[in-house]
């Protein structure tokens, strides 16, 4: 489940380093509001590649902050949910949400 990236002492700094990086937390806050296909979540983050969104779901599913869900159907069909452990994330990306509507997005 969730893996030692590095022998890490201070909080933020583990913390970053398990969700840090361009594009983790704006997947992880993109499955906020429930499950998504792979290609729901490619359309909400439209800059990404469809190989980065990939490797990117794959080491959230290994670090244990996302469930991918596969259905035996044809077409064959996969969601991506969020955790326990990334939900409990949930009230810090609402309040970079807030921060960033009232200090980044007003000001342009």
């Amino acid at each position: 489940m969730l893996q030692q990236k590095r022998n890490i002492n201070c909080p933020v700094t583990a913390t970053l380093d398990l969700i840090g990086g361009k594009w983790k937390t704006i997947i992880l806050y993109a499955l906020l509001s429930g499950k998504r296909r792979f290609g729901e979540i490619a359309v909400r983050i439209p800059d990404i590649s469809r190989k980065v969104l990939t490797e990117q779901l794959k080491e959230l599913e290994t670090d244990g902050l996302i469930l991918r869900e596969s259905y035996k159907e044809i077409p064959p069909r996969v969601e991506y949910s969020l955790t326990d452990l990334s939900k409990s994330l949930s009230p810090v990306f609402r309040e970079l949400e807030i921060w960033g509507t009232e200090n980044v997005l007003a000001k342009r």
